[in-house]
């Protein structure tokens, strides 16, 4: 897999997560510890993102 591919296939995923933490927030009784974990999780791949597109 090239770079590039795989810069690719991060940011998908970092929108992919973007999307359902926006969806659960606009739930009802969301859990908070869920949102947490998927935040993290989007920020560890926007660095990793930035870390490999310098």
């Amino acid at each position: 897999m090239s770079l590039n591919s795989h810069i690719t296939e991060l940011k998908k995923k970092h929108q992919t997560l973007s999307d359902s933490v926006e969806q659960m927030q606009k739930r009802a009784g969301s859990d908070d510890m869920e949102i947490a974990r998927l935040k993290k999780e989007k920020l560890m791949l926007k660095e990793e993102i930035t870390r490999l597109s310098v």
